[in-house]
């Protein structure tokens, strides 16, 4: 029998606008708590058979919403598909929402463009993990205690690319990249591509082709001249712009070898500003953690001067 999610899933993506997220509440048509056996469509859902809570689906993610009484029950009857949102603990629904709707890859890779434009460049190199990370909505394990995936990102005027182990990649995330109009390419490829990308023959396959949001671009393909100003930044001429991007903090010399001098707009990634925006929803994760810390540093203190004061 096909997973429900799966079947939810591609039952949203059928429709001619499809779903970006689907509410299963625990409610009846009548908001009834106790409902009949043909209306618990949130247990059929999510396997849950607590008589309060509420399923969030979205094309990438899935959620269940309930009180502190169930908190247990539902670790024990959730799959590791779900994610238990405890309510008083974590972000409530709506401000889930609203983070999630401000947040998508496809709005940062708009406003990502927009900075392209605004600086007279044509790409952009990725190589901060944190970054790659939060542009393309993705999180990995490669390194410990960061939830981070070892991986590169290019983004054109008009495609973007995402370097990374694809061993790594399942096909939910290969799915959400094709949406997106991301392409995924091996890690070692972006060497290779870097080099296309000086040379402007940096194209996205045929099939991923299909999927790019397209920018109207009218950028010349000929060198510019860049001085250096007194100020350390680069003054380029606003004539036949043709820039690429790099992070002179981050990118590495590998990377930036393989690019025309003449043509690097060296400056620091548009994404460390927007990234370190919090919104109301990344603000109360942040107060609650420190509360978290605040209380064990304080129970490290406690310990520390019972320890001092036994060796007196």
């Amino acid at each position: 029998m096909e997973d429900p999610l799966d079947a939810l899933r591609s039952l949203m993506a059928s429709y001619s606008h499809p779903l970006d997220a689907l509410i299963v509440p625990s409610e009846d048509y009548h908001q009834s708590e106790y409902v009949s056996a043909r209306d618990k469509r949130r247990q059929f859902v999510s396997g849950f058979t607590g008589s309060a809570g509420l399923a969030l689906i979205t094309m990438n993610d899935a959620r269940l919403w309930t009180d502190g009484r169930y908190f247990l029950q539902a670790t024990q009857q959730l799959s590791d598909r779900w994610k238990l949102m405890r309510i008083g603990q974590d972000p409530a629904l709506d401000n889930w929402l609203a983070d999630v709707s401000h947040h998508l890859t496809e709005n940062k890779l708009k406003d990502l463009r927009e900075k392209l434009t605004q600086e007279k460049a044509r790409a952009i190199i990725i190589t901060a993990l944190d970054e790659v990370a939060w542009l393309y909505n993705v999180r990995g394990s490669d390194v410990s205690y960061c939830p981070v995936v070892h991986a590169f990102a290019i983004v054109t005027s008009n495609s973007a690319f995402f370097y990374v182990d694809q061993k790594k990649v399942s096909a939910e995330v290969h799915s959400y990249m094709e949406e997106n109009g991301i392409e995924v390419r091996d890690y070692g490829a972006v060497d290779s591509d870097v080099v296309l990308l000086a040379s402007s023959q940096l194209n996205p396959s045929s099939a991923a082709n299909g999927t790019q949001t397209k920018v109207p671009n009218n950028w010349g393909v000929n060198s510019t001249e860049i001085g250096l100003a007194g100020n350390g930044k680069d003054e380029v001429e606003e004539k036949n712009p043709n820039l690429i991007w790099a992070d002179s903090g981050s990118c590495c010399y590998s990377l930036y070898s393989k690019l025309n001098s003449n043509q690097v707009l060296l400056q620091q990634s548009p994404l460390a500003l927007a990234k370190a925006i919090k919104n109301p929803v990344e603000l109360d994760g942040l107060r609650k953690a420190h509360i978290r810390d605040g209380a064990a540093v304080v129970q490290y203190l406690v310990w520390l001067d019972k320890q001092v004061g036994s060796c007196v």
